[in-house]
Parts: C-alpha cells; structure tokens; sequence
C-alpha cells in the first residue's frame, strides 16, 4: 500500500493540509471508479489504487446512528414511543432508549401542565376582556337569556389518548364545556342561576371528555360573571336587592328566635323543677300529717281526755305565739275580764317579759285545768 507524500517522510514536520485534502480526494475517486479530471473511469498511470478501511467507518457511523436513541424526560411528564407511527409504550420520568429515526421516534407530553380556556369572552395583552356573544349568551329554563363568561382549567391524564384521539384538545375542552354548561342553564331558572350560579358543571364535563377519550383531567370550572341581558339589567338588580333584603329579614328573625326560645325553654324548664320540687314538697307534708294523725288517733283510742287536753294546750300555744293581745276568762260564769296588753309590754321592753309568760302559762294551765274538770263531769253524768 502507497502511502500519502506527507507521510513518507518522518522529518519534514506536519502535513499540508492542501495535500491531505487532495488524497482524500482521489480515494475517494477511486473508490466511486472516477478518473482524477479526464472523466474517463479510469485511474491514472502514476497512481495505484488504494483501498479504504469501510467497515470502521460504518460502525463508526452506526454508532453515531443508535446514540441518537438516548432521550431524558423530565419530571411530571411522559414520553410516547411510535414505531413507524404506531404507538408502543409510555415511558416514566428518567433516561430511556428507542430505536433512532426513521424506526421510533418519542413525543414528550407534559402532564402537569395546567392549560387554561376561556369561554364567553377572551383576555387581551392589555388585561381587558373581550366578549363573545356566540359562546356567552344562554337561554335558561323560564325562556330568558343570560350572560355566562366562565374560564376552564385543565391538564392531561392519559398522554397516548391525548395525542391519538384529539386533532384539537382547546376544541374538544371547549365544545364539552359549552355543552355542560348549556345543559345546566337549560335546566335552571334565571333567578336560580343569578342566585346560585353554576354547580357541578366540571363533573359533566369531565364524564363528556371521558366519554370521548380525549386524556383531559378538569381541574377547575370559574364562573366570571353571571349578568341579564343589557335591556333589562336593572330591573333584575332591583329583583336582586328586594331578594337580599328578604333573606336579611330571615335571618334577623333566626337570630331573634335563636335568642328567645332558649330563654323560653330556660324558664319553662325552671318552672317544671319548681312545680316539680313544691309537688315534693306537699306530698311529704301530706303523708307526715297523715302519718302523725295516725299516731294522735291511736294515742286518743287509749286515752281521750288526756289527747283532747293536750291538742288544746298545743292548740293554744300555737295561737298564742302569733298574737300580742289575750283575753282569759278566769271564772265561768263570771262578768269580769283581765285584759293583758302584751303588745304594749313587749313594744317597752323589746321582748315578751317572764312574768307576763308565766302568768300567759299558768292562765293556759288553769284553763286546761278547768276545761279537765268539765270533762270530768260530763263524763260522770254520762255514767249516772
């Protein structure tokens, strides 16, 4: 083999890279048949030709080739893997290998990317909005019209459907979310919805999407205004204020009653322990009475006169002990009273003197004493 006149000598210092370019050239020529500059296929007299080491080379290039398979997918998405357009597998988060192109190609999606669609109107750069009568404009169950502007938020759930069943995912969210959301207004009043507003719209959403397999996940449904049509606009915030003011009336009285019937319920439960407490009360004093009638009873049975002269003598006593002025009778029959002013006495000395109680004692003791003597002589007529 020939080598190259830059590499014959040793000691001439680095190559030309005119020549080295030129070789290169002219291997390349022989390689391919053609002549240097005749065109005739032919190499010319003063050059042998050379062969080139061609398998290195396309495992060189080989190796490039299958080094472009290596791809990385970043946290919160997936990589979808296509073999000549069908699709393989998902791959997770991390470094992975396909086949290089033509024969597999990867498309990486994004799952936690949260893509936001407006309905009804549309933001511009300058932060104002605006609407769209087509989308934004509804007719409701009682024939009326409003005017919904809302906004939806979603991500991906399933990137092989994402990619494979939807031309346009902004046109498959928006046409679901109309169409919730028309079904919802469409069975609700005006003033329900001016009230209200919109409920469990994102889940009837979600099941259309579902139903579609378009790989969306609703995260959010905003309402951003709920209005009357323009003409009458007033008339429904009169509506608005009058409603306000009815539920304000309701719950002042809620609260009234909150206040008033606990102190009811506080005061009637007092009274029930109350009555409860005096039915106590006299139902003990009753059977104490009974039961101590039922001792003087038996006590009277075996002594009479001695019963009778005790329940005067306590009788007396307990009158007594409760007025300031007595009157005794000291001899029957007799004209003359003794009048005792015990009030007068007891007003000067702040008390009832000892003298007037025993004088008050021994006129009671005399009194029983006459009172005995009586019976006694009823009781021996009775016997004659």
């Amino acid at each position: 083999m020939k080598l190259p006149a830059w590499a014959q000598g040793n000691n001439q210092g680095p190559p030309d890279l005119d020549e080295v370019f030129k070789d290169l050239s002219k291997k390349i020529n022989n390689l391919f048949g053609k002549s240097n500059g005749s065109g005739s296929g032919r190499p010319p007299a003063n050059d042998a030709p050379m062969d080139l080491p061609i398998v290195p080379i396309i495992l060189l290039v080989f190796s490039i080739w299958m080094a472009t398979g290596f791809y990385i997918i970043d946290q919160g998405s997936l990589g979808v893997k296509q073999r000549f357009g069908e699709y393989v597998e998902s791959t997770e988060p991390g470094p992975s290998w396909h086949w290089p192109f033509p024969i597999e190609n990867v498309t990486v999606v994004n799952m936690e990317q949260v893509r936001r669609l407006e309905v009804g109107y549309r933001s511009s750069s300058n932060g104002s909005k605006v609407k769209v009568p087509a989308e934004a404009l509804m007719l409701t169950e009682d024939e009326n019209i409003i005017d919904l502007q809302f906004a939806v938020q979603y991500n991906l759930k399933n990137a092989k459907d994402y990619l494979f069943n939807n031309r346009s995912t902004d046109d498959a969210v928006m046409s679901a979310a109309e169409t919730a959301i028309r079904e919802v207004v469409g069975k609700n009043k005006l003033d329900d919805l001016l009230q209200k507003g919109l409920q469990d719209t994102s889940e009837q959403m979600q099941t259309l999407l579902d139903f579609y397999k378009t790989g969306v996940n609703i995260t959010s449904v905003s309402l951003q205004s709920a209005l009357p049509p323009q003409p009458v606009q007033k008339a429904f915030e009169d509506v608005n204020r009058a409603n306000q003011d009815y539920q304000r009336k309701i719950n002042e009285g809620q609260a009234y009653a909150n206040t008033v019937v606990p102190k009811a319920r506080g005061s009637a439960a007092r009274l029930l322990e109350e009555a409860e407490g005096y039915k106590l009360k006299v139902q003990s004093e009753a059977k104490g009475n009974a039961s101590r009638f039922e001792k003087i009873y038996a006590e009277y049975m075996k002594a009479p006169v001695v019963t009778r002269q005790r329940l005067f003598i306590e009788a007396q006593e307990q009158i007594l002990s409760s007025v300031s002025k007595v009157i005794i009778d000291q001899k029957e029959g007799g004209s003359s009273l003794l009048y005792l002013p015990l009030d007068k006495l007891m007003q000067a000395t702040g008390s009832q003197p000892t003298s007037v109680r025993n004088s008050t004692q021994s006129s009671a003791s005399n009194a029983s004493a006459i009172e005995d003597e009586r019976a006694l002589d009823r009781d021996r007529e009775r016997e004659n």
